[in-house]
Order: C-alpha cells, then structure tokens, then sequence
C-alpha cells in the first residue's frame, strides 16, 4: 500500500509497462545509484528505449552490474558522492528535458510520459511526478510519521521529497554544477557559506531555482520507498535536515501543529511524527552527513 500526499491509500505500480514508444523520446535520464541494485532492478526495465545513465558511485553491492544488463549507459565513481553523481552523468548526457531520477523511486511508463509533456507549457522550466509513499508493512510509528507528513502543504507544488525532477535546458542553465553550489538564480537562497559546501539536498536545491509559477507537477506518480524502520527513517531525515540547514528552511515548524490540532483523530501520528524528527535533529547536530551515511 501507499499514502498519497492527502493520506489516502493508493495502488502500488505494478512495472508491467515500459516508456519505449510513450512519447518520452529525446529525454535524458541520470540516476545517481549507491548500493542500489534492487531499485535498479525494478526501475530500469520501465525506462527502456530511453537515454538513461546510472551513476554508480561507492558501491559495495552489484549496482554495475545490474544497470549494465538492463541495457543503460553506466558510469562508476570509486567515491559515494550524489553532487560527484550528478555531475559526471549530467557531462554524459546530450537530451532534455534532463531528469533526475532516485534509484529508489518508482515510476510508471504514463508518469515519465506525463513528466515530458509538462514541458508543451513554455512557461514551464521544472516539473516532477504527484508524491506517494510506500508505507506498507512499516512499523505504527512510521506510518503515524508519514500520516502527517504526507499531508503538509509544503509538499503541494514542492520539487523535493519526490525522488524525481525533470528541467528544460533552460532550467539547467540556471546552475553550473551541483558541486559547489554555484547558482545563477537568486530565489536559491542558500545560506552565506553554502558556495564552497557539496551539495546535500540536490532537490532543495533545484526547487529554489524556480518559482512556483515555473514549476508543474505532472499527472503522473512517483512512489517514494519510505525507511522500514525507525532508525532508517531517523538516519535518511537527518540528512534531510542537514540539506535543508545548508540552504535555509522551508515551510513553518508548526505546519504539523496546526494540521493536527483540529484533528483529534491524527494526535498519536502528530505525536509519533515530534519524536521522530526531534530525533533526527538530534542526529543531525551530533554526527557528520554524507550520502553514504543516510543510507
């Protein structure tokens, strides 16, 4: 089962279809993978016939090996790093609309579809798919977590936490790399030191790029594979929560408060969902994040 962005249950992609002949031609997709191999295994036969280039980048797994026998361009990087990542795939790559894809997601041959055509408005320059997240089989305080979190409204028109974004070659010249931070657009409001810092949350980073009016979520989903344990789920946020003090905060931290208040029915998740992010923020003050670490 997963949790839609109101909290409704929804069905889970069943990865019968591919994007070969859906009208997604001309794209060009790079998946940053460390020790992957499992999403990859369910994700790159839905994106056959496109240009597609997994970055493997310090694994200790098969994720190689398995993107080689799925027919896709592979590039390996000896370090784990998603900004080192995203960079040696964005050199490779020729097509736009350029997406950035989670080796962890799931998308459907529609979704990738749906993502292109969000480009026929010229006033476009970012899209991503609807957010859903797999929540099936995880413990009660995982879900209670993600009861409320699904239903912020920061999430609505947001870029991240979707595991995928695609840009117009106009949108990508609106940065040079996602090393340094180095943004050509003033709504990335990133923090006074961030320029010499390597990025963490490269969604954050593109969602500050454009503004609301640039940005569309197409009619398609991305369905996001949530931690299946709480010490998961605190390591992957505490990370999220170092991204978002690089860059500056989004959204307001009594968000959840006023969305449960209300709702006497969602208190034990609003309950569930302090102690874990206060967790997390623990976390994040008292030990260093990489890519590898929130993993």
């Amino acid at each position: 089962m997963v949790a839609t962005e109101d909290g409704c249950p929804a069905t889970e992609p069943d990865g019968s279809n591919t994007v070969a002949g859906s009208g997604a031609g001309g794209c060009s997709i790079l998946i940053p993978a460390h020790n992957d191999a499992a999403g990859l295994a369910r994700l790159l036969p839905r994106l056959a016939g496109l240009d597609v280039t997994v970055i493997a980048n310090g694994c200790a797994d098969d994720t190689a090996e398995v993107a080689r026998a799925a027919g896709v361009r592979v590039i390996e990087l000896a370090e784990a790093s998603k900004a080192a990542a995203l960079n040696a795939g964005d050199a490779a790559a020729t097509g736009f609309p350029r997406i950035y894809l989670d080796a962890d997601v799931q998308v459907t041959a529609e979704g990738i579809a749906a993502l292109i055509r969000a480009f026929d408005d010229p006033r476009v320059y970012a899209a991503t798919l609807r957010r859903k997240l797999a929540v099936a089989g995880r413990p009660l305080a995982l879900r209670g977590y993600f009861a409320i979190q699904a239903r912020l409204p920061l999430y609505r028109r947001a870029l991240f936490g979707r595991g995928v974004v695609a840009v117009s070659e106009a949108g990508r010249a609106r940065f040079d790399t996602f090393g340094g931070l180095a943004a050509r657009a003033p709504q990335a409001g990133l923090a006074a030191d961030a320029s010499a810092q390597e990025i963490i949350a490269d969604d954050l980073f593109l969602d500050r790029l454009f503004t609301d009016a640039e940005k569309a979520v197409a009619d398609g989903d991305s369905v996001v594979d949530t931690a299946r344990g709480t010490a998961e789920l605190v390591g992957r946020l505490s990370r999220v929560r170092a991204g978002t003090a690089q860059q500056g905060a989004t959204g307001s931290r009594t968000a959840w408060l006023r969305l449960a208040a209300p709702r006497p029915w969602l208190w034990p998740a609003a309950l569930c969902y302090v102690a874990i992010t206060v967790a997390a923020e623990r976390r994040r003050r008292t030990t260093p994040t990489t890519w590898e670490v929130a993993r």
